[in-house]
């Protein structure tokens, strides 16, 4: 193991973020706006929120905690590439993401919303003089108030062993081709969505159990072409799955704890099945493909915060990896 400590150097300004290190391809679902190097092994990262966006829609209120998920997502690739010189090509495999948010912090006032990510990055394995492996923490502020905080660890590996690993899934062309039929969607309100063409789930002969709905051309969740079910689309899953294992309740999703344990392949179906505990307020979620459990969450829920007179931004006190990131 060796690698060069300049490459640790502390940063005084910012630097904006290039799209190409968020793993996006439309530059306009890139939540990230800049960073720097805080300490050797630690960041600062900003990022916005549009006021609206067609998938990521309010809910009760609320945005849609799928945009904290994937604004911690972005910060992955892009210290990756940009602070722990992962080349580009290289693929970033989840291993486990929770995160815990309060709801008093989510509420929507119209505009757009601005945060402050402060990331430390641990137990980081290097292979010659790259990352192959990095654990972060990650704490949210909004207008100066603690959000959220996320933890996640994932792995690095780069493009000619994935695909000596992946054998014939490696090519992302044929792999959608594959692709099972897309059934229909279960519903829309008990799901908290608004539009059928962003539920996930597809209803099944028994109660509390779904088929994954995979729409490769979903212009969100699959924004290019990937060779298995991207990471998102199982958190959006369980997230659906869970408010639909509480509804009618009106409940916020405020916790996810999340483990990647295999792939989920595009060419056979995946179910997913839900377990609430005793008092409701977490459900477990699983993913099961070909019988065997490829991904888990516990997800936490809580009663939707009644909106308050004062808006949430008002300015306050200074394994084998699973799934590709």
């Amino acid at each position: 193991m060796s690698y060069s400590l300049a490459q640790n150097r502390v940063e005084a300004g910012f630097e904006l973020v290039e799209p190409t290190f968020t793993h996006k391809t439309n530059q306009d679902e890139v939540l990230l706006r800049s960073w720097r190097r805080s300490a050797p092994d630690a960041f600062a990262v900003t990022a916005e929120w549009p006021a609206t966006h067609p998938f990521y829609r309010t809910h009760l209120g609320l945005h849609d905690p799928l945009l904290l998920s994937e604004t911690v997502r972005q910060a992955l690739p892009l210290l990756s590439h940009r602070a722990y010189r992962v080349p580009l090509g290289h693929q970033l495999l989840w291993k486990d993401f929770s995160w815990v948010v309060d709801p008093e912090t989510m509420h929507a006032d119209g505009g757009p919303v601005e945060l402050d990510l402060r990331i430390s990055c641990h137990d980081v394995k290097y292979r010659r003089d790259r990352a192959a492996a990095i654990s972060m923490t990650v704490d949210v502020e909004r207008a100066g108030r603690p959000m959220a905080t996320a933890r996640s660890s994932f792995s690095i590996q780069d493009r000619a062993i994935y695909e000596r690993l992946r054998g014939g899934y490696a090519d992302a062309a044929a792999a959608t081709a594959r692709a099972v039929p897309l059934p229909p969607p279960a519903g829309v309100e008990a799901f908290g969505r608004d539009r059928f063409e962003d539920v996930v789930l597809a209803a099944t002969d028994r109660p509390g159990r779904w088929q994954l709905r995979v729409d490769t051309t979903h212009p969100v969740l699959f924004d290019h072409v990937v060779d298995h079910a991207p990471g998102m689309l199982l958190l959006e899953a369980a997230r659906q799955a869970s408010l639909a294992a509480a509804h009618p309740r009106r409940t916020a999703v405020t916790g996810m704890d999340s483990v990647f344990v295999k792939y989920a392949e595009l060419d056979a179906p995946c179910w997913l099945e839900t377990e609430r505990s005793v008092d409701g307020d977490q459900v477990r979620v699983v993913a099961r493909q070909h019988d065997r459990e490829i991904f888990s969450s516990t997800v936490t829920l809580s009663a939707a915060p009644v909106p308050s007179a004062t808006p949430a931004t008002a300015s306050a006190p200074a394994t084998s990896a699973p799934v590709a990131v």
